[in-house]
Protein backbone atom coordinates (compact mmCIF):
# COMPACT_ATOMS: atom_id res chain seq x y z
CA UNK A 1 0.00 0.00 0.00
CA UNK A 2 2.97 2.19 0.45
CA UNK A 3 4.77 1.62 -2.57
CA UNK A 4 1.56 2.54 -4.49
CA UNK A 5 1.18 5.83 -2.32
CA UNK A 6 4.81 6.73 -3.35
CA UNK A 7 4.28 5.46 -7.27
CA UNK A 8 1.45 8.07 -7.26
CA UNK A 9 3.45 11.24 -5.50
CA UNK A 10 6.33 10.63 -8.23
CA UNK A 11 3.50 10.51 -11.17
CA UNK A 12 1.86 13.84 -9.72
CA UNK A 13 5.52 15.33 -9.09
CA UNK A 14 6.49 14.62 -12.37
CA UNK A 15 2.96 15.86 -14.24
CA UNK A 16 3.09 19.12 -12.27
CA UNK A 17 7.10 20.26 -12.77
CA UNK A 18 6.65 19.20 -16.60
CA UNK A 19 3.88 21.32 -17.18
CA UNK A 20 5.12 24.36 -15.04
CA UNK A 21 8.38 24.26 -17.10
CA UNK A 22 7.18 23.44 -20.32
CA UNK A 23 4.35 26.41 -20.72
CA UNK A 24 3.50 29.37 -19.20
CA UNK A 25 0.42 29.01 -17.79
CA UNK A 26 -0.73 32.08 -15.35
CA UNK A 27 -1.88 35.48 -16.18
CA UNK A 28 0.83 36.95 -13.90
CA UNK A 29 3.77 34.73 -15.87
CA UNK A 30 2.29 36.09 -18.95
CA UNK A 31 2.46 39.66 -17.65
CA UNK A 32 6.29 39.24 -16.51
CA UNK A 33 6.63 38.17 -20.50
CA UNK A 34 4.85 41.07 -22.01
CA UNK A 35 6.94 43.30 -19.93
CA UNK A 36 10.06 41.86 -21.29
CA UNK A 37 9.01 41.71 -24.64
CA UNK A 38 7.79 45.21 -24.67
CA UNK A 39 11.55 46.41 -24.01
CA UNK A 40 13.21 44.18 -26.62
CA UNK A 41 11.01 44.99 -29.05
CA UNK A 42 10.89 48.36 -28.61
CA UNK A 43 14.70 48.58 -28.93
CA UNK A 44 15.81 46.87 -31.88
CA UNK A 45 13.98 49.49 -34.18
CA UNK A 46 16.65 51.85 -32.89
CA UNK A 47 19.54 50.31 -33.36
CA UNK A 48 18.76 49.71 -36.66
CA UNK A 49 17.15 53.35 -37.20
CA UNK A 50 20.86 54.58 -35.83
CA UNK A 51 22.88 52.11 -38.12
CA UNK A 52 20.84 53.94 -40.72
CA UNK A 53 21.67 57.40 -39.60
CA UNK A 54 25.39 56.32 -39.80
CA UNK A 55 25.52 55.47 -42.93
CA UNK A 56 25.16 51.87 -43.17
CA UNK A 57 23.15 50.03 -46.23
CA UNK A 58 19.41 48.92 -44.74
CA UNK A 59 20.22 45.60 -47.13
CA UNK A 60 23.45 44.77 -45.04
CA UNK A 61 21.95 45.36 -41.76
CA UNK A 62 18.40 43.65 -42.83
CA UNK A 63 20.84 40.33 -43.63
CA UNK A 64 22.97 40.46 -39.92
CA UNK A 65 19.09 41.10 -38.35
CA UNK A 66 17.61 38.27 -40.42
CA UNK A 67 20.53 35.60 -38.78
CA UNK A 68 20.31 36.39 -35.32
CA UNK A 69 16.49 36.39 -35.17
CA UNK A 70 16.24 33.35 -36.39
CA UNK A 71 18.57 32.02 -34.23
CA UNK A 72 17.16 32.94 -31.10
CA UNK A 73 14.03 30.97 -32.25
CA UNK A 74 16.28 28.08 -32.75
CA UNK A 75 17.65 28.93 -29.20
CA UNK A 76 14.36 29.08 -27.40
CA UNK A 77 13.20 25.71 -29.31
CA UNK A 78 15.90 23.45 -28.55
CA UNK A 79 15.93 24.75 -24.69
CA UNK A 80 12.09 25.81 -23.14
CA UNK A 81 11.03 23.50 -26.40
CA UNK A 82 13.12 20.09 -25.30
CA UNK A 83 12.11 20.79 -21.06
CA UNK A 84 10.61 18.16 -19.38
CA UNK A 85 8.86 14.70 -20.75
CA UNK A 86 7.51 14.01 -23.69
CA UNK A 87 4.45 12.09 -24.93
CA UNK A 88 2.18 12.05 -27.85
CA UNK A 89 -0.07 13.99 -26.54
CA UNK A 90 2.23 16.42 -24.92
CA UNK A 91 5.37 16.67 -27.44
CA UNK A 92 8.63 18.37 -27.26
CA UNK A 93 9.97 20.50 -29.99
CA UNK A 94 11.83 17.52 -32.01
CA UNK A 95 8.91 15.04 -31.74
CA UNK A 96 6.83 17.30 -33.21
CA UNK A 97 8.57 18.02 -36.22
CA UNK A 98 7.84 14.51 -37.07
CA UNK A 99 3.88 14.81 -36.53
CA UNK A 100 1.37 15.35 -39.21
CA UNK A 101 0.68 19.17 -38.20
CA UNK A 102 1.26 21.45 -41.66
CA UNK A 103 -2.30 22.34 -41.59
CA UNK A 104 -0.93 24.58 -38.16
CA UNK A 105 2.49 24.94 -39.74
CA UNK A 106 1.21 26.72 -42.69
CA UNK A 107 -0.62 29.27 -40.45
CA UNK A 108 3.27 29.72 -38.97
CA UNK A 109 4.73 30.39 -41.54
CA UNK A 110 2.29 32.52 -43.09
CA UNK A 111 2.29 34.80 -40.05
CA UNK A 112 6.39 34.67 -40.59
CA UNK A 113 5.93 35.96 -43.68
CA UNK A 114 3.91 38.97 -43.20
CA UNK A 115 6.18 39.87 -40.18
CA UNK A 116 9.12 39.67 -41.90
CA UNK A 117 7.59 42.11 -44.86
CA UNK A 118 6.33 44.33 -41.90
CA UNK A 119 9.57 44.74 -40.27
CA UNK A 120 11.53 45.46 -43.81
CA UNK A 121 8.76 48.22 -44.51
CA UNK A 122 9.65 49.93 -41.27
CA UNK A 123 13.34 49.68 -41.50
CA UNK A 124 12.78 51.91 -44.65
CA UNK A 125 9.75 54.23 -43.05
CA UNK A 126 11.79 55.08 -40.19
CA UNK A 127 14.23 57.00 -42.50
CA UNK A 128 11.17 59.14 -44.29
CA UNK A 129 8.49 59.20 -40.76
CA UNK A 130 11.02 58.98 -37.69
CA UNK A 131 10.98 56.09 -35.75
CA UNK A 132 8.95 57.03 -32.66
CA UNK A 133 6.01 57.83 -35.33
CA UNK A 134 6.27 54.50 -37.18
CA UNK A 135 6.40 52.51 -34.17
CA UNK A 136 3.02 54.62 -32.86
CA UNK A 137 1.00 54.40 -36.44
CA UNK A 138 2.40 50.57 -37.15
CA UNK A 139 1.56 49.57 -33.38
CA UNK A 140 -2.02 51.31 -33.26
CA UNK A 141 -3.34 49.53 -36.76
CA UNK A 142 -1.96 46.22 -35.14
CA UNK A 143 -3.63 46.43 -32.29
CA UNK A 144 -7.03 47.67 -33.40
CA UNK A 145 -7.10 44.78 -36.52
CA UNK A 146 -5.10 41.97 -34.41
CA UNK A 147 -6.54 42.16 -31.66
CA UNK A 148 -10.54 42.36 -32.30
CA UNK A 149 -9.50 39.41 -34.52
CA UNK A 150 -7.85 37.46 -31.34
CA UNK A 151 -10.33 38.25 -29.19
CA UNK A 152 -12.56 35.95 -31.45
CA UNK A 153 -10.28 33.31 -32.42
CA UNK A 154 -9.77 33.21 -28.38
CA UNK A 155 -13.16 32.38 -27.87
CA UNK A 156 -13.43 35.70 -26.42
CA UNK A 157 -11.43 35.43 -23.09
CA UNK A 158 -10.44 38.63 -23.18
CA UNK A 159 -12.86 41.17 -21.15
CA UNK A 160 -14.92 43.08 -23.81
CA UNK A 161 -16.06 45.77 -22.32
CA UNK A 162 -12.11 46.58 -21.03
CA UNK A 163 -10.53 45.60 -24.64
CA UNK A 164 -12.37 47.26 -26.72
CA UNK A 165 -11.98 50.73 -24.93
CA UNK A 166 -8.18 50.35 -25.20
CA UNK A 167 -8.51 49.33 -28.88
CA UNK A 168 -10.63 52.82 -29.38
CA UNK A 169 -7.34 54.42 -27.59
CA UNK A 170 -5.23 53.23 -30.21
CA UNK A 171 -6.97 54.05 -33.14
CA UNK A 172 -7.01 57.40 -31.72
CA UNK A 173 -3.26 57.22 -31.14
CA UNK A 174 -2.84 56.59 -35.16
CA UNK A 175 -4.42 59.40 -35.73
CA UNK A 176 -2.26 61.80 -33.50
CA UNK A 177 0.63 60.16 -34.74
CA UNK A 178 -0.05 61.22 -38.19
CA UNK A 179 -0.61 64.55 -37.03
CA UNK A 180 3.01 64.71 -35.54
CA UNK A 181 4.35 63.97 -38.34
CA UNK A 182 3.05 66.18 -40.34
CA UNK A 183 3.39 68.98 -37.97
CA UNK A 184 7.47 68.18 -37.57
CA UNK A 185 7.93 67.76 -41.40
CA UNK A 186 6.18 71.46 -41.56
CA UNK A 187 8.88 72.62 -38.74
CA UNK A 188 11.97 70.50 -40.49
CA UNK A 189 10.79 72.18 -43.85
CA UNK A 190 10.78 76.16 -42.15
CA UNK A 191 13.80 75.51 -40.83
CA UNK A 192 15.65 74.56 -43.46
CA UNK A 193 14.23 77.56 -45.82
CA UNK A 194 16.21 79.81 -42.97
CA UNK A 195 19.59 78.16 -44.77
CA UNK A 196 20.76 79.30 -47.90
CA UNK A 197 20.41 77.49 -51.05
CA UNK A 198 23.15 76.32 -51.83
CA UNK A 199 23.42 74.50 -48.05
CA UNK A 200 21.43 71.49 -48.51
CA UNK A 201 22.36 71.65 -52.84
CA UNK A 202 23.46 67.65 -53.92
CA UNK A 203 22.52 66.27 -50.92
CA UNK A 204 19.38 64.16 -53.02
CA UNK A 205 22.36 62.25 -54.38
CA UNK A 206 22.77 58.14 -53.32
CA UNK A 207 26.55 58.41 -52.56
CA UNK A 208 26.76 56.73 -49.25
CA UNK A 209 29.86 58.05 -46.96
CA UNK A 210 31.81 55.56 -45.70
CA UNK A 211 32.88 55.21 -41.85
CA UNK A 212 35.30 52.94 -40.03
CA UNK A 213 34.33 50.69 -37.51
CA UNK A 214 36.22 52.89 -35.06
CA UNK A 215 33.60 55.39 -35.81
CA UNK A 216 30.26 53.61 -35.87
CA UNK A 217 30.76 52.09 -32.18
CA UNK A 218 32.59 54.79 -30.31
CA UNK A 219 30.07 56.93 -28.47
CA UNK A 220 32.39 59.79 -30.15
CA UNK A 221 30.45 59.69 -33.08
CA UNK A 222 27.33 60.74 -31.75
CA UNK A 223 28.52 64.14 -30.82
CA UNK A 224 27.71 66.61 -33.74
CA UNK A 225 28.92 70.32 -34.84
CA UNK A 226 25.19 71.11 -35.20
CA UNK A 227 22.95 71.03 -32.44
CA UNK A 228 20.14 68.49 -32.68
CA UNK A 229 16.82 69.74 -33.95
CA UNK A 230 18.68 72.97 -35.85
CA UNK A 231 18.78 73.22 -40.06
CA UNK A 232 22.44 72.24 -40.00
CA UNK A 233 21.77 69.09 -37.86
CA UNK A 234 19.52 67.93 -40.23
CA UNK A 235 21.67 68.71 -43.31
CA UNK A 236 24.56 66.89 -42.03
CA UNK A 237 22.26 63.81 -40.90
CA UNK A 238 21.10 64.08 -44.63
CA UNK A 239 24.81 63.94 -46.04
CA UNK A 240 25.80 60.71 -43.95
CA UNK A 241 22.67 58.91 -43.90
CA UNK A 242 22.30 56.11 -46.41
CA UNK A 243 18.86 56.69 -47.00
CA UNK A 244 18.24 60.21 -48.60
CA UNK A 245 14.72 62.03 -47.99
CA UNK A 246 15.40 65.38 -48.76
CA UNK A 247 12.95 66.53 -51.48
CA UNK A 248 11.29 63.16 -51.42
CA UNK A 249 6.64 63.22 -50.71
CA UNK A 250 6.09 62.22 -47.42
CA UNK A 251 3.26 60.32 -48.58
CA UNK A 252 5.99 57.61 -49.40
CA UNK A 253 7.25 57.29 -45.62
CA UNK A 254 3.24 57.03 -44.46
CA UNK A 255 2.44 54.86 -47.09
CA UNK A 256 5.39 52.43 -46.06
CA UNK A 257 4.26 52.97 -42.14
CA UNK A 258 0.56 51.86 -43.14
CA UNK A 259 1.04 48.64 -45.23
CA UNK A 260 3.58 47.65 -42.55
CA UNK A 261 0.91 47.94 -40.25
CA UNK A 262 -1.59 46.22 -41.98
CA UNK A 263 1.16 43.34 -41.88
CA UNK A 264 1.81 43.48 -38.25
CA UNK A 265 -1.95 43.10 -37.27
CA UNK A 266 -1.87 39.76 -39.35
CA UNK A 267 1.20 37.83 -37.70
CA UNK A 268 -0.57 37.28 -34.61
CA UNK A 269 -4.23 36.03 -35.39
CA UNK A 270 -1.89 33.87 -38.12
CA UNK A 271 0.21 32.56 -34.76
CA UNK A 272 -2.52 31.74 -32.69
CA UNK A 273 -4.39 30.04 -35.60
CA UNK A 274 -1.50 27.69 -35.56
CA UNK A 275 -0.76 27.18 -31.81
CA UNK A 276 -4.60 26.22 -31.03
CA UNK A 277 -6.29 25.31 -34.57
CA UNK A 278 -9.45 27.20 -33.74
CA UNK A 279 -10.42 26.15 -37.64
CA UNK A 280 -10.07 22.31 -36.69
CA UNK A 281 -7.80 21.98 -39.59
CA UNK A 282 -5.46 19.06 -38.20
CA UNK A 283 -6.80 14.94 -38.07
CA UNK A 284 -8.59 14.15 -34.99
CA UNK A 285 -5.91 13.19 -32.48
CA UNK A 286 -2.94 15.31 -33.53
CA UNK A 287 -1.75 17.46 -31.01
CA UNK A 288 -1.54 21.26 -31.54
CA UNK A 289 1.49 23.10 -32.08
CA UNK A 290 3.60 23.93 -29.08
CA UNK A 291 4.02 27.71 -29.33
CA UNK A 292 7.62 27.23 -29.39
CA UNK A 293 7.26 24.48 -32.81
CA UNK A 294 5.36 27.42 -34.29
CA UNK A 295 7.69 29.72 -33.49
CA UNK A 296 10.15 27.94 -35.19
CA UNK A 297 8.38 27.65 -38.14
CA UNK A 298 7.50 30.96 -37.60
CA UNK A 299 10.94 32.27 -38.06
CA UNK A 300 12.01 29.95 -40.45
CA UNK A 301 9.78 31.82 -43.35
CA UNK A 302 10.32 34.79 -41.46
CA UNK A 303 13.94 34.05 -42.14
CA UNK A 304 13.56 33.28 -45.50
CA UNK A 305 11.66 35.61 -47.26
CA UNK A 306 13.86 38.42 -45.48
CA UNK A 307 17.03 37.17 -47.12
CA UNK A 308 15.34 36.63 -50.07
CA UNK A 309 14.58 39.94 -50.54
CA UNK A 310 17.37 41.66 -49.49
CA UNK A 311 19.88 39.67 -51.40
CA UNK A 312 17.61 40.75 -54.48
CA UNK A 313 17.57 44.53 -53.18
CA UNK A 314 21.46 44.38 -52.93
CA UNK A 315 21.63 44.78 -56.91
CA UNK A 316 18.44 45.83 -57.57
CA UNK A 317 17.75 48.19 -54.27
CA UNK A 318 14.59 50.13 -54.20
CA UNK A 319 14.46 54.27 -53.20
CA UNK A 320 17.01 55.16 -55.06
CA UNK A 321 19.46 53.48 -52.66
CA UNK A 322 22.99 52.54 -54.52
CA UNK A 323 23.85 48.78 -55.40
CA UNK A 324 26.06 46.39 -53.99
CA UNK A 325 26.81 42.91 -54.11
CA UNK A 326 27.08 40.05 -51.62
CA UNK A 327 30.34 40.36 -51.16
CA UNK A 328 30.54 44.04 -50.38
CA UNK A 329 28.02 42.50 -47.62
CA UNK A 330 30.02 40.14 -46.08
CA UNK A 331 33.40 42.34 -46.11
CA UNK A 332 31.17 44.95 -44.60
CA UNK A 333 31.82 44.53 -40.92
CA UNK A 334 30.88 48.21 -39.54
CA UNK A 335 27.68 48.35 -37.00
CA UNK A 336 27.43 44.64 -37.53
CA UNK A 337 27.72 43.84 -34.03
CA UNK A 338 24.59 46.00 -33.61
CA UNK A 339 22.79 44.61 -36.72
CA UNK A 340 23.59 40.96 -35.08
CA UNK A 341 21.93 42.36 -31.34
CA UNK A 342 19.24 43.95 -32.63
CA UNK A 343 18.25 40.42 -34.07
CA UNK A 344 18.65 38.84 -30.72
CA UNK A 345 16.33 41.30 -29.52
CA UNK A 346 13.61 41.01 -31.97
CA UNK A 347 13.78 37.55 -31.78
CA UNK A 348 13.75 36.84 -27.79
CA UNK A 349 11.14 39.38 -27.71
CA UNK A 350 8.37 37.83 -30.03
CA UNK A 351 9.24 34.98 -28.39
CA UNK A 352 8.03 35.99 -25.16
CA UNK A 353 4.97 37.89 -27.13
CA UNK A 354 3.50 34.60 -27.89
CA UNK A 355 4.53 32.69 -24.77
CA UNK A 356 2.27 35.32 -22.95
CA UNK A 357 -0.51 35.20 -25.46
CA UNK A 358 -0.87 31.89 -25.06
CA UNK A 359 -1.31 31.95 -21.28
CA UNK A 360 -3.09 35.39 -21.22
CA UNK A 361 -4.72 35.56 -24.51
CA UNK A 362 -2.91 37.39 -27.89
CA UNK A 363 -5.67 39.96 -27.67
CA UNK A 364 -4.29 41.06 -24.59
CA UNK A 365 -0.90 39.87 -25.65
CA UNK A 366 -0.83 42.64 -27.98
CA UNK A 367 -0.19 45.51 -24.86
CA UNK A 368 3.35 44.70 -25.71
CA UNK A 369 2.30 46.84 -28.78
CA UNK A 370 3.84 49.94 -26.40
CA UNK A 371 7.16 49.28 -27.77
CA UNK A 372 6.62 53.03 -29.34
CA UNK A 373 7.19 54.17 -25.48
CA UNK A 374 10.52 52.60 -25.62
CA UNK A 375 11.15 53.56 -29.19
CA UNK A 376 10.19 57.11 -28.46
CA UNK A 377 12.36 57.26 -25.28
CA UNK A 378 15.50 55.97 -27.52
CA UNK A 379 14.20 58.36 -30.55
CA UNK A 380 14.31 61.66 -28.37
CA UNK A 381 17.66 60.23 -26.14
CA UNK A 382 20.17 59.12 -29.36
CA UNK A 383 18.51 60.92 -32.67
CA UNK A 384 17.26 64.35 -31.07
CA UNK A 385 14.23 63.88 -32.41
CA UNK A 386 11.64 66.72 -31.62
CA UNK A 387 14.20 68.72 -30.65
CA UNK A 388 13.28 72.67 -31.41
CA UNK A 389 9.91 71.74 -32.69
CA UNK A 390 6.90 73.89 -32.41
CA UNK A 391 5.05 74.12 -29.58
CA UNK A 392 1.84 72.10 -31.82
CA UNK A 393 4.48 68.95 -32.69
CA UNK A 394 5.02 68.53 -28.63
CA UNK A 395 1.11 69.08 -27.81
CA UNK A 396 0.47 66.63 -30.48
CA UNK A 397 3.80 64.24 -29.35
CA UNK A 398 2.33 64.21 -25.76
CA UNK A 399 -1.41 63.92 -26.66
CA UNK A 400 -0.37 60.62 -28.78
CA UNK A 401 2.04 59.48 -26.16
CA UNK A 402 -0.69 59.85 -23.30
CA UNK A 403 -3.51 58.21 -25.55
CA UNK A 404 -1.01 55.15 -26.13
CA UNK A 405 0.27 55.19 -22.54
CA UNK A 406 -3.66 54.30 -21.43
CA UNK A 407 -4.60 52.39 -24.30
CA UNK A 408 -1.74 49.62 -23.52
CA UNK A 409 -2.81 49.55 -19.47
CA UNK A 410 -6.54 48.99 -20.59
CA UNK A 411 -5.44 46.27 -22.82
CA UNK A 412 -3.20 44.61 -20.80
CA UNK A 413 -6.34 45.02 -17.95
CA UNK A 414 -8.14 42.70 -20.50
CA UNK A 415 -6.37 39.60 -19.97
CA UNK A 416 -7.90 36.82 -19.58
CA UNK A 417 -6.74 33.06 -18.78
CA UNK A 418 -6.75 30.52 -21.60
CA UNK A 419 -7.82 27.17 -20.15
CA UNK A 420 -5.54 24.19 -20.93
CA UNK A 421 -7.37 20.28 -21.18
CA UNK A 422 -5.53 17.99 -18.70
CA UNK A 423 -3.48 15.38 -19.24
CA UNK A 424 -4.34 12.04 -18.23
CA UNK A 425 -1.81 10.19 -15.89
CA UNK A 426 -1.93 6.95 -17.84
CA UNK A 427 -0.47 9.05 -20.77
CA UNK A 428 2.34 9.76 -18.84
Amino acid sequence: MSVQFVFISRVDFSYSWRLKMYMVESKEGAIACMLFALFFLGTWPAILTLLERRGRLPQHTYLDYSITNFLAALIIALTLGEIGESSYDHPNFRQQLYQDNWASVMFAMAGGIVLSLGNLSTQYAFAFVGLSVTEVITASITVVIGSTVNYFLDDKINRAEVLFPGVACFLIAVCLGSAVHSSNAADNKAKLQSLPADAVKGLKTTDVPSFSGKDLESSDYLSQKAKAGTANYLVELESRRSIKVFGKSTLIGLSLTFFAGACFSLFSPAFNLATNDQWHTLKEGVPHLAVYTAFFYFSVSCFVLGVTLNIIFLYQPILNLPKTTFKAYLNDWNGRGWALLAGFLCGFGNGLQFMGGQAAGYAAADAVQALPLVSTFWAILLFGEYRRSSKKTYSLLVSMLVMFAVAVVVLMASAGHRKESKVKLQNL
